[in-house]
């Protein structure tokens, strides 16, 4: 008996061949048999008329803090997503000593803009080493999880407070590759680091004070493994970007190892600067170095209050500062101060434009209902700064004082929304679809359903991609570029991550507003539309019909086994 049939399926296996009818039968986690099943199954999917692919990978989260209260990392499990990779950007939650805890937090916080509260009352802290967390997310995991192990955490754990105001001598950086080989030998999938991020001191964070000498030793750890090194290059700057990619190429070469960069955004005013990063990636691929760009699928939308700092303003110092550090009274008092208020509209100016084009998203709602400004929901602030006579920065700031800093905005599109430039990148051989940020920027956007707006928008509204082409970057391509073993594809033998969807219907829902984060917290979610059912490790995960299941069968990836055959 088969513990699952999917019967009647259009099989999209994730290699890029052409799609196929046929059934796909699991047994004891893992997939039996493709073709023509006979004989009983306890679960039956019908799947008729729907696309049966690999689960889908996401190369680039920060789920690192939701995986302790939430197994299944919602919504992202529903959009087809199986295997998720967090602790990208120097940061994840182990290895962290118990003094180290706040300090990682604050860089959470600053960073990935995840509540302070969120950590004090959802997490139990109650692990040390990598292979603690490991141990402590396994509990109830539904969602498989190849983790990464951050750069500024090692820095921390080695050197402590000397971690953000200098270089590593000989003996702390042999401690970090011992630190680094423990971390690996207890299933992380690599190491990340960054060269942009501040602290929530607005200062850099411990792996900017890294030299070259350093990054080195720590990219041999990971030759002796083949594992992934990620970096967050200072992707503003052209030049600077492409210098990291010459590094990475470098690094890739010496120690035989995959790397990766992210973000990689193409806008109206950068297409001749990403097509000299592309042309550099090329170039060191031929010299055999493997520098993979990331590049999300999703234009670049942010929503905001100025209850908490948002990055859309870390241009203006003035903002960013009050925003950043002030009280909700300190907040409020400095936009009522007409001395205040008229240095924050000077300053605002120098980005004028945005300021028109957002849009009142929701105001506040009490007990009695919404605020007497519910009707203004839906416009721009610059309709509504003609209605009031005053300007749309003006409006901003009349608004968040009148909902007590409750009213929410959207700055939509902002970049990255040329469909054909970034068709053109994402069917790019070199590029690696990823950087959602899944579980990062709670309050500032979704980071969910990219796969969904991938197959909406590229496949079957733009034509853009084949819907092979797609499932494969998703797929196949990520856990060969990761060294994600036996997932990606469907055969034979391989573990049954299974995305079953409606190929016509595949997107994802509007963006909304959910209070489900520990510690009376929000954030923005979209759900999915067409997926039909998720299998993880062989048991169905999610479905439409039933929603999330019971048990879960999500693993460690790539695995202690892995780990030690790699060393």
């Amino acid at each position: 008996m088969y513990d699952l049939i999917i019967k009647r399926g259009k099989v999209v296996d994730g290699s890029g061949l052409p799609a196929f009818t046929a059934d796909v039968a699991v047994r004891d986690g893992r997939i039996a048999k493709i073709g023509h099943v006979d004989g009983p199954a306890k679960q039956t999917v019908d799947a008729a008329g729907k696309v049966v692919a690999p689960g889908f990978i996401d190369p680039h989260t920060h789920f690192d803090a939701q995986l302790l209260w939430d197994g299944y990392a919602k919504p992202a499990l529903s959009h087809g997503v199986t295997t998720i990779v967090p602790g990208n950007c120097s940061l994840s939650l182990a290895p962290l000593k118990a003094e180290h805890r706040m300090r990682l937090v604050g860089m959470f916080n600053q960073i990935e803009e995840m509540p302070y509260k969120a950590f004090r009352e959802g997490v139990e802290w109650n692990w040390e080493t990598f292979e603690e967390y490991v141990e402590r997310i396994r509990k109830g995991l539904a969602i498989n999880v190849a983790p990464l192990v951050g750069h500024s955490v090692l820095r921390l754990w080695v050197m402590d407070q000397a971690a953000t105001e200098r270089t590593a001598n000989d003996d702390e950086i042999a401690a970090m590759q011992d630190l680094l080989r423990q971390c690996l030998d207890a299933g992380a999938l690599g190491l990340s680091t960054s060269f942009v991020d501040m602290d929530e001191t607005l200062q850099p964070v411990p792996s900017r004070y890294a030299d070259q000498r350093e990054v080195n030793a720590l990219a041999e750890v990971l030759g002796e493994y083949g594992r992934m090194l990620q970096i967050v290059p200072e992707f503003y700057d052209p030049d600077l970007t492409i210098a990291r990619i010459d590094q990475l190429a470098e690094l890739s070469l010496a120690h035989g190892i995959p790397t990766t960069f992210s973000p990689l955004f193409v806008n109206g005013d950068n297409v001749d600067a990403v097509q000299r990063v592309m042309a550099r990636v090329d170039e060191q691929f031929a010299r055999g170095a493997r520098v993979w760009p990331q590049v999300q699928t999703r234009p670049i939308d942010i929503s905001f209050s100025l209850a908490v700092p948002s990055l859309l303003f870390i241009r203006l110092r003035g903002w960013y500062s009050i925003l950043r550090f002030g009280t909700h009274e300190e907040i409020m008092a400095a936009l009522k101060d007409p001395e205040q208020r008229a240095k924050l509209v000077e300053e605002a100016k120098q980005m004028d434009p945005l300021w028109a084009i957002l849009v009142l998203r929701q105001v506040n709602v009490g007990p009695d209902g919404p605020s007497a400004n519910q009707p203004l929901v839906g416009k721009t602030l610059g309709e509504i700064a003609e209605i009031r006579g005053t300007t749309p920065a003006e409006a901003m700031i009349d608004l968040s004082i009148e909902e007590e800093l409750d009213a929410h905005f959207l700055a939509a599109n902002m970049g990255h929304n040329d469909d054909e430039r970034v068709a053109e990148l994402l069917n790019h051989p070199r590029v690696h679809i990823g950087a959602s940020d899944g579980g990062a920027h709670i309050l500032s956007f979704s980071t969910y359903g990219d796969t969904g707006y991938l197959f909406s928008r590229f496949v079957r509204e733009c034509r853009a991609m084949s819907l092979e082409d797609a499932v494969k970057k998703v797929t196949s391509d990520t856990a060969a570029i990761w060294g994600i073993p036996e997932r990606g594809l469907l055969r034979p033998g391989y573990v049954a991550d299974i995305a079953v969807f409606d190929e016509n219907a595949i997107g994802r829902g509007d963006e909304y507003y959910v209070a489900d984060v520990p510690g009376d917290g929000s954030r923005y979610v979209r759900d999915s539309i067409g997926v039909d059912t998720v299998v993880v490790g062989g048991s169905v995960a999610w479905s439409a019909a039933d929603g999330y299941g019971s048990e879960g069968r999500g693993a460690i990836l790539p695995g202690r086994e892995t780990a030690e055959a790699g060393a």
